[in-house]
């Protein structure tokens, strides 16, 4: 080519081949980093902690928990809840701990702004149905 001039640059590229197989590597620059803006994600968390009774004892965008049955709770959420992250665990505040075994507990979105909790201690001892009324707390985040 008349007064052109190609430079080929490849930056910590490598390739091998053993035993069969093979194998490359590369790294490379990106100089447009530094003059990207830093986006950040809003996000938004809600949570609440319930007493075995269904007694809302703290929340943030909680308001509201009927408790319908053993080990069954629905809370009502201040915001639209189905794209976010559910999570909850079973806890001792606000209601008495059953003892030793083990305890288990089940998040999942009604509809939009309505969480279905429900409890249980699997392991409980005698009579006790497995379904329960446990305190627990719930985090929402969006």
């Amino acid at each position: 080519m008349k007064n052109s001039v190609r430079i080929l640059m490849t930056v910590g590229a490598s390739a091998a081949i053993a035993g069969g197989a093979f194998a490359v590597s590369g790294a490379s620059a990106d100089t447009g980093a530094a003059s990207r803006p830093t986006t950040r994600i809003a996000t938004t968390t809600l949570f609440a902690k319930v007493g075995a009774n269904g007694a809302l004892l703290s929340s943030s965008g909680i308001g509201n928990v009927n408790h319908f049955g053993g080990g069954r709770y629905n809370l009502t959420a201040s915001t639209d809840i189905s794209r976010c992250a559910l999570i909850g665990t079973i806890n001792t505040n606000g209601g008495n701990d059953p003892g030793p075994g083990s305890s288990s507990i089940l998040v999942g979105a009604v509809d939009s702004r309505t969480l279905f909790v429900r409890t249980a201690t699997p392991s409980a001892s005698g009579n006790k149905i497995v379904d329960d009324d446990r305190p627990f707390s719930v985090q929402v985040t969006c």
